[in-house]
């Protein structure tokens, strides 16, 4: 089972609210299939629709403390080893829970990290992450299935992480 960790930048957007209930109503298809265990919401401020949206869907929300990154704040209140790293509008594509629960079930104590393609992502985003294939993840981003105790030991991981690609991927809502 993972926690799925939802980062909401902006709640006073035009579509955040939106595009937050996109992200929560593509997540229930994994609860059904038992694969995820709880849902945290992590907003920059606190936002009276993002309440809203937490209470209605039994998500733990987290208002950004200081200048905590979002997935650790997030990792802070999970309940599961694994932690879904999305953001907002982010819904993973058919075939991403039995992908993830592959993942999940055969991975080896050391690996840490497993990432979810992004295909929207901008070329820059797309060269970054083609360097942290080789030299490896120093930081979480959307996409990202991370152990949760590293995303407790700091948002730097130290050493980097070797990232291990899944076929599943992300589609924007």
């Amino acid at each position: 089972m993972l926690s799925a960790v939802t980062y909401i930048a902006r709640p006073d957007g035009p579509d955040a609210i939106d595009q937050l209930a996109d992200t929560l109503s593509a997540l229930v298809a994994g609860v059904a299939a038992g694969l995820v265990g709880d849902a945290v919401i992590v907003a920059d401020t606190a936002h009276e629709g993002v309440a809203t949206v937490a209470e209605a869907t039994g998500a733990t929300l987290v208002v950004l403390p200081g200048r905590e990154g979002p997935w650790t704040a997030g990792a802070r209140v999970a309940r599961r080893d694994w932690v879904l790293c999305l953001e907002a509008g982010d819904v993973p594509a058919e075939g991403w829970i039995r992908t993830l629960d592959r993942f999940i079930g055969t991975a080896r104590p050391g690996t840490a990290l497993a990432r979810l393609r992004r295909p929207h992502a901008g070329l820059p985003m797309r060269l970054v992450a083609r360097g942290e294939g080789v030299m490896g993840v120093a930081r979480a981003r959307a996409g990202d299935l991370v152990r949760r105790d590293k995303l407790l030991a700091g948002p730097v991981f130290a050493p980097r992480l070797m990232p291990r690609r899944l076929s599943a991927r992300i589609e924007r809502g």
